[in-house]
């Protein structure tokens, strides 16, 4: 038989998945974000590479950016690595705002830094 201590720690992080759970999937597909593309241009003030996604913040014009980027695996096969961009660096992005005029987050399906262009989603790519 389970003891009582065991069955409150299984029902505790049951419960803390649940509180967890909307947060970690609020930004998974593309549901979340405007229709159209649209691009801007800022510059970086962090880089995150590792899971759920990688991700940049940057400084634009209308303010600080969270800029989204592929999956950990998309990243990687579109040649954005550790060290391929730091603070400072100018970047352009191409791709989905959120659609809640609240958030300052943007889906990238291109990063342009460098003049060396990353594409996440080379199928979602439009051109102008």
């Amino acid at each position: 038989m389970l003891s009582k201590h065991l069955v409150k720690s299984v029902i505790s992080a049951f419960l803390l998945t649940l509180l967890w759970l909307p947060d970690a999937n609020a930004h998974h597909g593309w549901d979340w974000t405007e229709k159209q593309q649209t691009e801007m241009t800022g510059t970086i003030t962090e880089v995150y590479i590792g899971p759920p996604h990688p991700r940049l913040m940057i400084e634009t014009d209308t303010g600080r950016w969270q800029v989204d980027l592929g999956n950990p695996r998309q990243t990687l096969a579109a040649g954005f690595v550790e060290g391929e961009a730091k603070a400072g660096d100018t970047v352009l992005i191409r791709g989905h705002r959120s659609a809640n005029k609240d958030e300052r987050i943007i889906k990238a399906v291109r990063a342009t830094i460098n003049n060396k262009q990353y594409t996440f989603y080379p199928q979602l790519l439009q051109q102008d």
